[in-house]
């Protein structure tokens, strides 16, 4: 199950809206074929795994890290294709999590073939979390960026430019990008650091993501480069409903799409920035803060993954903190997802870790 975990992460930026999966098929204790979902619109992990094993996955073990969908979309049912091949035994990491692909499992134990279900479904439910997240909490997944000091700032002083990490960090960075339907910061960053938030790197998505700021007061400079390149690739800005009109007819002329929605306390109401991303189609985005934008999301426990890059320096004060008062007292607990050191910068994943640990058997 873990090689299958391997291989549907392969799918990474090129699959959504479908999730990452991957399979491996086993007969008499050796792996005879596998495979993963490489492009939406391509062949299911499945289908991959099963043409690769030939006549050997007849009375096989298929390890699959998600239910088997049982449904004819741009490919035909999998749940089929399974039953064809004479599979005698399907283990599957998690159930299927949306509604119009659901049922593969129980179709398939009606076919007589052996079906398991949980085998490291924590593990599943992480690399999928943006599927999760859309079916189950009607919202967009949002993971928050932060590249950090040892001292948690991320910068060394207010309204400065300051790169805290380099090399292969900068790359991951970019490869996070790569896996998201959207990328958001805020004005301050927009005004300190003039980003461009596009995708550069070895790993390039099926389609560019959208790049989001949140501005209540609409003071994203025309001449900034998001708002030079609009036309180029999509640039979408949030702004309270009380901006004169005036404000958003300069960006709208260059191309940006200028979006109202209420106040809250402290800025604008971010359940409703998700809210209206969502309705836009989009499903996952990774917000690169600043700390204002990123501890405002945290505190309203709209958060759903931390992607956090600690640099061995000390910035100190007047540095600017990464998780800023109330803002960064976000409710429950968070958990180690997974922990990698890339170059001198350690970058720990981590998710809300309030809902109950399954039960996993290790296979």
């Amino acid at each position: 199950m873990r090689r299958a975990l391997d291989l549907a992460e392969r799918g990474w930026g090129r699959v959504a809206p479908n999730p990452m999966v991957g399979a491996v098929v086993v007969r008499d204790g050796r792996v005879v074929g596998e495979g993963y979902h490489a492009e939406f619109g391509g062949p299911h992990a499945e289908v991959a795994a099963l043409r690769a094993a030939g006549a050997d996955a007849a009375g096989a073990t298929l390890y699959v890290n998600l239910e088997p969908c049982h449904h004819t979309g741009k490919t035909g049912p999998c749940s089929q294709e399974i039953v064809q091949a004479g599979v005698a035994r399907v283990v599957c990491a998690q159930a299927e999590t949306n509604p119009g692909a659901r049922g593969g499992g129980v179709w398939l134990q009606e076919q007589g073939v052996e079906v398991e279900l949980g085998v490291l479904q924590r593990e599943a439910r992480d690399l999928n979390a943006v599927h999760e997240t859309m079916f189950e909490r009607r919202r967009p997944f949002l993971a928050l960026k932060y590249a950090l000091s040892l001292d948690g700032r991320l910068s060394e002083r207010p309204g400065a430019a300051t790169r805290v990490t380099s090399g292969p960090a900068i790359q991951e960075a970019h490869r996070l990008r790569a896996g998201h339907d959207a990328v958001m910061v805020g004005i301050g960053t927009v005004l300190a650091d003039d980003p461009q938030l596009t995708v550069r790197g070895s790993v390039q998505p099926r389609v560019p993501p959208l790049r989001v700021v949140v501005d209540s007061n609409l003071r994203t400079p025309r001449t900034s480069r998001l708002a030079e390149t609009a036309s180029d690739a999509g640039v979408q800005v949030f702004a309270a409903d009380d901006v004169p009109d005036e404000r958003a007819a300069v960006l709208e002329a260059r191309g940006v799409t200028v979006t109202r929605v209420g106040r809250a306390p402290g800025g604008l109401d971010l359940g409703a920035v998700l809210a209206s991303l969502g309705d836009a189609g989009i499903r996952s985005t990774l917000c690169e803060g600043g700390g204002r934008l990123g501890s405002a999301f945290l505190a309203a426990g709209l958060v759903d993954r931390l992607y956090l890059f600690i640099a061995p320096r000390i910035f100190g004060e007047p540095g600017v903190r990464g998780f800023q008062g109330d803002r960064g007292a976000a409710p429950g607990q968070w958990r180690t997802i997974r922990v990698r050191q890339l170059g001198s910068t350690t970058l720990l994943v981590m998710g809300p870790g309030d809902e109950p640990d399954p039960e996993d058997e290790h296979v």
